[in-house]
Order: C-alpha cells, then structure tokens, then sequence
C-alpha cells in the first residue's frame, strides 16, 4: 500500500472551495495517496485583521509538508495587502512557475488547435519584488530587480523542463533593447546556459513581437522562459487563446516546496452556484500528483478528463452548442470524470506520466566569485519644482555644488537627458535625476555624504541616490536618454 504524502490545502476565497472539493473528490477516487492539512488563508484572514492573509500555522503546516495545492484567494486591490500568491512564492522560495498551456480541438473552441506550449515564468523578483514609493508630488517608483542567481535558476530549470519532457526548443522574451541592464542580465544568462544544451534548440525574442508572434502562432513554440511580469502576463494570453484560462493550472517549484494552483482568480460573482469549472485546479493537481511521486495517479486522472472533455461534457464557460453534449455544473462535471476513470481519450492524445513526463525538482544557482566593484558617481534624485521647471536654472544651481572630486555632469527628468544641451520640447515632471561623477579615480562613501550636505544646505529635496559603480571596469549603470 503507498504511504500517503501530506498536503497542505487551502479552499481559497469566491469559487475556490467548490472547485477544490471536486478536485481533490477526483484525485481521491484516482487513488490518490494524499493526507491533508487544512489551513485557512484569503479573505476570511484578511478581514480578521492579519494583513498577511495567511495564518501562523498555515506556515508550520507548509514547512512540514512541503506541498500547497491551493484553491484561488482574493486578494484587495490597491491597498496595503500583500497578495498571497507573491508573499508564498517568495517565502518559501518557489522561483519557477510552470504554465502549460495546450489546446483541446475540436472540443474547445479556438483558433490554435495544434498549440502546445508550456510557459515557466521566474516567480520572485522582477517588478514583483513589489518595492514602490511615492518620491515628489507627481512621481512613483516601482523598482525592476533582475539577479544573477535568479536568472539562472528559472533558464537552467526551463532546460531541464525542456529536457526532461521530450521538449525541443526553449525561447526567452526580454525588453533588453530598452532596459539593456536588467533584461540584458537575463538574455545574457541565457545565453550561457543554453550553450550547456546542445541537444535543446535556443532563440530569443523581444517581448513585444514575441508576444504577438505567440498569440498568432503558437505552434512556433514550445517551452517558453521569462522574467516575472511577462510571465504573469503572457501566460494568461497563452492560456486564454488554447482554449480558456479556466483550463490552466500551474506548478510553482522551488528548493524546499512547491505549490500548486490553478491561474485564474476567485471569481466572488460565480460563487455558491455549483458553476465553476474545476479544471485549472484539477490539472495543478495532476502536476502535484506527478511532483509527489504518484505518476500513475496523475496520468488515470487526466486520461478521464480529456476523456470527459472528449465526450462534450463541459462547464457553462466552455459549453459550445454543435459540439457540447451536456451542459453540467461544478459538482456533475467531477463526477462525470470520475466516472471515466480508468479511460483514455480517443481522439485527443492521452498523457503518460509514467513514461517520463515530470516536473524537475528545483535547483540552486551556480557561487561565483565577485565583481571587483568602484564607486565612480552618484546620482541625487530631487524633488524641483521652481522657475517654471527650467533645467538650465536647475543646472546652474547644481554647478555649484562642485567639488571635492565631484562635478555634475548631466540632468534628467523620467529619464531623458535636459541639461546640458537638452531639447525645449522635452516635458518635465517635479522629478528630477542630476548625475555627479567623479573627477579622478575611485569615490569613497565620505565624498558623496558630503554632496548630500551641500545639496540640503543649498535647499534642495533629495529623495534618494543611486551610486553608479564599475564591475570589473564594466559601467554597472545606464547613461540618460538623449546622453
């Protein structure tokens, strides 16, 4: 007899209690070996005042296990909390979310009926880092944060992905032909990597035509890499176009856990109706079946859920007349499956777990030794909104502030150079960058220290600074737009 795995299981907010009950009936009567832990996290926690969402002994259930199959949450939007989602992911480390996204034609209805493409998203850092600040009356700031090590992790598990399911291509997606330091990282590792598997064919796309080249032909693709947001955002597009993204479930895997999820929200509107189609969180449950060691499990209950689909048994979001059978609800639908337990499907092509097909544990990044490092200037960002918001005036000013190994070379508002020699068209904002470098060799933290007394002597606002170093002798900054 298998000894059972301990879950933990969170029923979630809106749909996700009806949608987690059918699929953990499903999963069971599969003969899924699973003992589960219960914890209360979302809204209900939320609203008792603990703006984690999610209670202490959620964490020590976790840790224990290991495994989160978690239903949808609600998360408040544009307030203080933190959601859930990203506060466990990066808790607990799980810095690779898998993402298949595979059409069901003629069954579902869509325009790609040969797509079959998986998308691993980097979970932790990106803009998701979630670091923001109001800096000037009419300026915020969301920081970017690519690393080194995080960008190795999420390329070197898409190729092990890639390997490991019989896959033949891993794409990337950057913007590094505008954020040349950030995005750049990230296309460069990828390069590295990719040279370590020759079996695997490689290529990299700018995110904007790679996304609209996706969205018409996906076919093209086959395992696809990015950072954060692109992720979030092109895996919902991906999922949507193979048919719907009630259909889409994910993995997020890491060192230490792994949680498990389908990628749709909470859905408060179709709640308590029996409507709500399982399907996202039963194939995220399949996945976890596959990440515990119980293949067979996960291949029995995805056979009989294409077999299901195959047959027109469908939700109301995916019932099509001419094509749909039967239109069932929540419940009907979980029992229509586990009634196909056992089957495969005769026209779509069945899944074997067994064979090969897994989830590659997560893995840590490669130590390298560091860069050597020099401070060679500084950039004071201030908040200014005199003479009419002229950068002449702003630059004599700040001219002659001068000295002691540093001397002002450039102004920029949001980015784009206005002093010295800036253009009159340019439209500023109260928020402004003045770049100081050093006149020779090195600067130590004293000198800069010093510049931010003769900037607030002078009446100036500084927000914040940004030293500028080398790596290596390699600028580990970037020049201002029209520098």
């Amino acid at each position: 007899m298998t000894p059972k795995t301990p879950i933990t299981v969170a029923y979630g907010d809106g749909i996700g209690p009806e949608i987690m009950s059918a699929s953990l009936h499903i999963l069971q009567a599969a003969g899924a070996a699973i003992e589960i832990e219960t914890v209360e996290v979302g809204e209900k926690v939320y609203l008792s005042g603990n703006t984690s969402g999610i209670e202490p002994k959620a964490w020590e259930s976790l840790r224990r296990t290991k495994v989160f199959y978690k239903a949808p949450l609600t998360t408040p939007q544009g307030t203080g909390f933190k959601s859930i989602n990203v506060t466990t992911r990066k808790t607990l480390g799980l810095y690779a979310n898998v993402r298949p996204c595979a059409s069901y034609h003629p069954f579902i209805k869509t325009k790609h009926p040969v797509m079959d493409i998986v998308i691993i998203r980097e979970n932790e850092e990106d803009l998701y880092a979630g670091i923001e600040h109001r800096q000037t009356d009419e300026v915020y700031q969301c920081l970017k944060l690519i690393t080194r090590p995080g960008s190795e992790k999420i390329i070197r598990y898409a190729f092990e992905y890639a390997r490991r399911n019989n896959r033949k291509k891993v794409t990337a997606f950057t913007k590094d032909n505008i954020m040349k330091l950030t995005d750049g990282l990230f296309h460069r590792v990828f390069d590295e990597i990719a040279v370590e598997y020759p079996d695997i064919e490689n290529e990299h796309w700018i995110v904007d035509i790679g996304a609209a080249k996706m969205a018409d032909t996906p076919e093209n693709f086959d395992v696809i890499v990015l950072p954060n947001l692109y992720g979030d955002v092109l895996s919902d597009v991906a999922a949507q176009i193979a048919g719907s993204v009630g259909l889409a479930g994910s993995a997020n895997i890491g060192e230490h856990a792994a949680m498990f999820e389908a990628i749709h929200g909470s859905a408060p509107r179709r709640a308590g109706q029996n409507l709500a189609n399982p399907s996202g969180l039963l194939l995220a449950g399949v996945m976890m079946m596959v990440h515990i060691g119980q293949p067979e499990v996960a291949e029995r209950v995805h056979n009989a859920w294409l077999r299901t689909i195959e047959d027109g048994v469908h939700t109301y979001d995916i019932f099509r007349e001419g094509v749909s059978r039967q239109k069932v609800g929540t419940k009907e639908f979980a029992e229509a499956v586990v009634a196909r337990l056992g089957q495969t499907p005769q026209t779509l092509k069945p899944v074997s777990y067994a064979a090969g097909e897994s989830i590659p544990p997560g893995g840590a990044a490669a130590i390298r030794p560091p860069a050597r490092k020099e401070t060679v200037g500084v950039d004071v960002f201030l908040a200014w909104d005199e003479a009419g918001r002229d950068p002449n005036v702003l630059g004599e000013k700040l001219r002659r502030l001068n000295g002691d190994g540093l001397e002002l070379m450039m102004i920029s508002n949001r980015g784009q150079k206005v002093w010295p020699n800036g253009s009159p068209e340019t439209f500023c904002v109260d928020h402004w960058r003045a770049r100081f470098m050093s006149t020779g060799g090195a600067l130590h933290h004293g000198q800069i220290v010093r510049l931010l007394e003769r900037v607030a002597n002078d009446g100036f606002d500084f927000i914040k600074t940004e030293n500028l170093c080398t790596f290596d002798g390699e600028p580990g900054f970037s020049l201002g737009q029209g520098q």
